[in-house]
């Protein structure tokens, strides 16, 4: 593609076509996103289980997006490249998925299918934001993750409209006998899959990847030598036992609280406060992060530090600081948006419709009208996508996300106050504005940070800063919500705004380096 020098600024139309695939992954996220909890409900879950149900998704991005961006840092096919791979294999699992997931006879099916959706989303959408690193230079890469954006905002548009244009347009049935999935939902996910597959399918054929040597002399160009990652100070053998040693103990702590609090011997200091039971499951994620540093310790010990697992949890510790700092901002932006997506469907149908029984007509326009909501929402994210191409030059990114992030709080506090089903338009502006956001500034501002031979796999780590919420949404959210309001699904909104605010405040503590040193290289290019 070149033979050297500083990499070459992309045309409009091949960021476009590198970018076409986010609208197919998005489409099915969107899909799984605004139907999964309405599938679990018809199929007999109640509002107090979903979270658990859930908990499949973040739990498969932890797992697979590391994994996927380690093994795409090592792949080169003069064929298809690093990333493509990846792409095509992710894209013709998650359209079988989203295939046999409407067809689910029983709940246990439908969780099941939940688990190898998400993971074949994931196999095929982590490669793409390293695929954007890779391939634009710093001062377009800003344009290229809001092209991103843009494609999620349109593909969720068009899923998120699905259901609701067969039942108006289409006449097809929006209801069904009880434990049965309707047929509008069963058609969006078909149409969804097919669509899936064939964005994908374009990104892969219509573009080109640099080659490994090729990265290696644009980061020689920038003054960047290949492996500048490994110049990090390395956590010791003796640091990770101990890391290791307290948070199992932490986790072995929680889990016995959660025991007492649920056994016959409850504590008087609890009062009424309900303990659920998937607080074992966050007890477990944290003697998990234990275990697994224990793990990296016996490695070190033996002097195995060249795997793909200990690269992982090395580069984990040894972050750079903006990667750091824009995990907090990650960490509240993402708790926010679980909650919505959990409970935005019960908390819709509950609170402005007035219904809670699954099968019943109104539930199902409710839900209808939500995954409505969530086209107009994620339409206003494209657009707000295409906006921040035209300013990406002239504003400072960090300001421009907290700004972001302060409007989607707000909507989420609109969520309570509008009672008129009719008016929730009004809130997705705040939120679509803030989606749009999240999914394209962290990530440009992520790619100037870290060297192009590790594009991939601290795209997965980053990854973990997204999934860490969403485990602790999927675990504290039901507990949260039926004991400070309860059980009110609505009243999620709430905490998502609270989350938001958090967000936005990390957001001003962020140091964007790359943003003066993408200026200083354009000066020098001209």
């Amino acid at each position: 593609m070149t033979q050297g020098g500083h990499k070459p600024a992309l045309s409009a139309s091949q960021i476009w076509n590198m970018s076409f695939g986010f609208l197919g992954i998005q489409i099915g996220f969107e899909l799984q996103n605004g139907n999964v909890s309405r599938i679990f409900q018809t199929l007999g879950a109640d509002v107090g289980s979903l979270a658990i149900l859930w908990i499949a998704a973040p739990m498969t991005g932890l797992i697979v997006q590391p994994i996927i961006g380690h093994l795409s840092d090592k792949t080169w096919s003069p064929r298809l490249g690093r990333r493509r791979p990846y792409f095509l294999a992710g894209a013709l699992l998650a359209s079988l998925a989203l295939f046999v997931m409407p067809n689910a006879p029983v709940l246990w099916v439908a969780a099941g299918m939940l688990w190898v959706m998400d993971a074949s989303l994931n196999i095929t959408m982590e490669p793409f934001r390293a695929f954007v690193g890779d391939n634009l230079p710093d001062r377009q890469r800003t344009m290229g993750y809001a092209m991103q954006s843009f494609f999620i905002g349109t593909g969720a548009v068009l899923a998120g409209a699905l259901p609701w244009v067969m039942t108006n347009w289409l006449g097809l049935s929006n209801v069904a006998p009880a434990g049965e999935i309707p047929e509008t939902v069963r058609w969006a996910f078909y149409i969804g899959g097919a669509a899936l597959l064939a964005a994908v399918a374009w990104t892969v054929f219509s573009t080109k990847e640099y080659s490994p040597e090729e990265l290696a002399r644009f980061e020689a160009a920038r003054g960047r030598s290949a492996g500048s990652a490994a110049a990090a100070v390395q956590r010791s053998a003796a640091q990770f036992a101990s890391g290791g040693v307290v948070w199992i103990i932490a986790g072995a702590a929680v889990a016995a609280l959660v025991a007492v609090a649920r056994g016959d011997g409850r504590p008087a200091f609890l009062g009424e406060i309900e303990v659920a039971q998937e607080l074992y499951v966050l007890a477990a994620l944290v003697a998990g992060f234990g275990a697994v540093q224990l793990v990296a310790a016996s490695l070190r010990r033996q002097g195995r530090n060249d795997g793909g697992f200990m690269e992982v949890v090395s580069d984990l510790f040894a972050m750079p600081r903006t990667m750091r700092q824009l995990a907090v901002v990650q960490f509240f932006s993402w708790f926010g948006m679980f909650a919505l997506w959990i409970y935005g469907t019960p908390g819709v149908t509950e609170y402005h419709f007035g219904a809670t029984d699954a099968a019943s007509a109104a539930y199902q326009n409710g839900a209808d009208w939500w995954s409505l909501m969530g086209s107009v929402r994620n339409g206003l994210a494209a657009a707000a996508a295409l906006g921040f191409v035209m300013v990406a030059a002239r504003i400072d990114r960090c300001r421009l996300h907290a700004i972001n992030l302060t409007l989607g709080a707000a909507g989420f506090a609109a969520m309570l106050l509008i009672r008129d089903p009719a008016l929730l338009w009004v809130p997705q502006i705040g939120i679509g504005i803030a989606w749009a956001s999240i999914v394209a500034l962290p990530y440009a501002i992520l790619a100037g940070c870290v060297p192009a031979e590790k594009m991939g796999i601290y795209m997965g780590v980053f990854n973990i800063f997204i999934v860490v919420p969403q485990l602790l949404a999927a675990t504290l959210l039901g507990f949260l919500v039926t004991n400070l309001f309860g059980g009110a699904p609505i009243y999620a909104m709430a905490i998502a705004a609270v989350s938001f605010v958090l967000a936005a405040a990390a957001t001003l503590f962020v140091t964007d380096g790359e943003a003066k040193g993408a200026a200083v290289l354009q000066a020098g290019e001209a």
